[in-house]
């Protein structure tokens, strides 16, 4: 029982950040649900269903290329983008020391990730998610094409509580004309990792007791250090340091793995709302810092709230043991 162990503080290697396990302060693992109830849906449609197409931003491209109402996947632009892609970028020399304020450029896109409004990520077959996936890197291979973009990330709001402002499935592309303080963070952690023991600390992922499922080229794990409840990372076995490396016979196998995360997820946890997030080295990193950049796809349920503490000290409290979380979901049998 997790009850009778006592609190752990543990240091994650990949953000260099500290987080305290206290099992004291939860259920067993295996009682943990979300609050949310997966059954109050109301929507049939909206602006994202087939048919409605007019009512949308600006198309980018769709999937298949030559489809017409038979679309599979949209990519369009933001109806309220957060950055302009109208804006003249910012220039390397305008960031300077102290606070800088520079013109707000970017691109902040959807990727509408099924025609029908009931389909989710985990009603898509694994070639279908391959599909989704090679779709951003379709996506992220426009953005790198652009100088002044330095990273791009790929991110999924699942219900509204995790940040969804619309029901059908879909996910966002930002592209930034910056690198992000927790990309940044990121490397810097892997850099000392790296200089320490010569691996790349992503490689280096416990898989024993932290393992969930794997596949010919992907784990799914509970990360050691893992800042949220059930918390789950899926890493590429082989080192890689850009998700726009991905072939199609890797996004299959990928879509299979994901699927199954998912599923197992959603069933344990009373389908959650969540996060999904591909972290992604920057698009021009320099060649030194490939060996320890590796990149993976995090997913949260969003099963806890932050409070005062995590505010205050970027240190966040767990109340389940990761390799509880793993064990749980390890052992989920998902109905044929």
């Amino acid at each position: 029982m997790a009850t009778n162990r006592s609190p752990e503080i543990r240091k994650d290697a990949v953000h260099n950040r500290w987080v305290i396990f206290s099992p004291a302060r939860a259920r067993r693992p295996s009682d943990y649900k979300s609050k949310h109830d997966p059954k109050t849906k109301t929507q049939t449609e909206c602006p994202f269903c087939a048919g409605h197409e007019h009512e949308c931003a600006p198309e980018i491209f769709r999937f298949p290329p030559e489809s017409t109402s038979d679309w599979k996947i949209r990519v369009i632009q933001n109806l309220y983008p957060a950055l302009s892609r109208q804006l003249d970028p910012p220039l390397d020399t305008e960031f300077g020391a102290g606070p800088v304020t520079v013109p707000g450029f970017g691109f902040h896109d959807v990727v509408i990730d099924s025609p029908a409004h009931p389909v989710h990520l985990t009603d898509l077959s694994p070639p279908q998610l391959a599909d989704v996936l090679l779709t951003y890197k379709k996506r992220i291979d426009q953005l790198r094409a652009i100088d002044s973009v330095k990273y791009v990330q790929v991110f999924k709001n699942h219900g509204a509580s995790a940040g969804a402002s619309m029901s059908h499935s879909h996910s966002q592309i930002m592209a930034l004309p910056i690198i992000p303080p927790t990309a940044s963070a990121r490397i810097d952690s892997t850099k000392e990792y790296f200089a320490q023991t010569g691996k790349c600390g992503v490689c280096q992922v416990r898989k024993d007791d932290l393992l969930i499922d794997q596949s010919s080229h992907f784990i799914s794990v509970v990360p050691f250090a893992a800042t949220y409840p059930f918390e789950i990372w899926i890493i590429p076995r082989d080192h890689s340091s850009h998700f726009h490396d991905l072939d199609n016979d890797k996004a299959v196998d990928l879509g299979g793995l994901l699927k199954l995360t998912l599923a197992k997820m959603c069933l344990q946890l009373n389908e959650p709302p969540y996060n999904l997030m591909i972290h992604s080295a920057p698009l021009r990193i320099d060649s030194t810092q490939l060996p320890f950049t590796h990149w993976f796809i995090q997913i949260v349920p969003q099963l806890t709230t932050v409070g005062g503490f995590e505010l205050a000290t970027g240190c966040y409290i767990n109340p389940v043991l990761p390799e509880d979380a793993a064990k749980v979901l390890r052992e989920v049998i998902i109905p044929n």
